[in-house]
């Protein structure tokens, strides 16, 4: 069942429940401490940070987990390190199961690699 329509971003934040708060203002807060840099909006639904109008990173709220998500091309290398701190990935993500704690060092290693990168954008 596909989320509901949210009309802006603090309607996103507003409509997550007590199980996902925590953790996406955790991941939103650590992304906005790399502002004025980057901004958020709301894209497809769900906060992205962008720096002018490229997309870096995006902030992804499902039932039982969250994600950090960047591009493919930018995310592969960093697979292992992932998995290797005890967090699932995918096509470009990092899986934050809600009954993990958010893995702040390494949210900010991989934001601070793709404000670095030339092939951050998340698509």
């Amino acid at each position: 069942m596909p989320s509901p329509k949210r009309e802006n971003l603090e309607d996103f934040y507003a409509q997550l429940s007590d199980q996902q708060r925590a953790h996406l203002q955790r991941l939103q807060e650590i992304s906005l401490s790399y502002a004025p840099t980057v901004h958020e909006v709301l894209h497809w639904n769900q906060p992205a940070f962008l720096r002018g109008t490229e997309r870096m990173w995006m902030l992804q709220a499902y039932g039982k987990h969250c994600s950090l998500r960047f591009s493919p091309a930018f995310f592969g290398q960093f697979i292992d390190e992932v998995t290797a701190a005890g967090y699932e990935t995918g096509a470009g993500f990092v899986k934050i199961l809600y009954t993990q704690e958010v893995p702040e060092m390494l949210c900010r290693r991989l934001i601070e690699a793709a404000l670095e990168s030339e092939i951050a954008t998340a698509g």
